[in-house]
This record gives structure tokens, sequence and C-alpha cells, in this order.
């Protein structure tokens, strides 16, 4: 079990690797209630410009709160996400999740995790989370 007292400034957490199906696309839309057609219909996507469907944000979002919550385990606590979109998911890429250690407060006992999403396209999303520790 990870503990506060064995995380230091510029600790990187292990690689995730996420395989981008129309399956994860499409089911993650509908889990989020958001029924936008570029997120589970192919023709609506490509008349929109789009090779193929893609991820929406919330979706990207709950693979950051896995990635996190894995590596944190029960004794961490998400409490505040900011992150900006780039590139595009699309169905048979992959997508890596890194993410390091880019400050520690032994006050409220937190870090805060700096992450990056990397696709074959480049970036598709950035940002910090800071997890809270019991």
């Amino acid at each position: 079990m990870l503990r506060f007292e064995d995380i230091q400034t510029g600790d990187a957490l292990a690689p995730l690797t996420v395989p981008i199906t129309v399956a994860l696309i499409a089911g993650g839309g509908i889990a989020t209630r958001d029924y936008f057609p570029g997120h589970h219909d192919l023709e609506a996507a490509k008349a929109l410009g789009s090779p193929h469907i893609f991820m929406n944000i919330l979706t990207t979002n709950g693979l950051i709160q896995r990635f996190v919550d894995t590596w944190c385990g029960p004794t961490g606590q998400m409490l505040d996400l900011k992150i900006k979109l780039g590139a595009p998911n699309y169905p048979g890429d992959k997508m890596v999740l890194t993410g390091a250690i880019t400050d520690k407060r032994d006050a409220d006992r937190s870090v805060e995790l700096t992450l990056k999403g990397v696709n074959s396209m480049g970036p598709h999303v950035n940002g910090t989370v800071r997890v809270q520790f019991t």
C-alpha cells in the first residue's frame, strides 16, 4: 500500500497503455450521457470532417482517474483535476498515460501529479491532479 511518507517529488508513475477502441469511445460517451453523434456514429463523425468517432473529455477524465487511483490505491483521494485536451483519440490507436510528482505538501499530506496522455498524433491530454493521503 502506498504511503505518503514514501512519495518524493520527481517520482514517476508507472505508465498505463490504453487501447482506443470503438467500444471504449462509444461506451464512454453513452455512459457519460454525451450523445453527440461524433462519439458514436461513424457517418456523423465523417460528416464533421473527422476520420472516425472520437473520445469525449469525460471518458478521458475517467481514464485519468483510473490511472491515478491505480497508483495511489485506497490511501489517496483525488481533490482537484485540471486537464486540457489536444489531439483526438480515435479507434485503432493507443494512449499512453504518464505522470510524475511535481509538488508535495506535508501540511495537508497531499501531492500534485503532472499528467499527460499521448497517442500516435501527439499529446491527447495534459494536466494536473492533487491527491490527498490518509
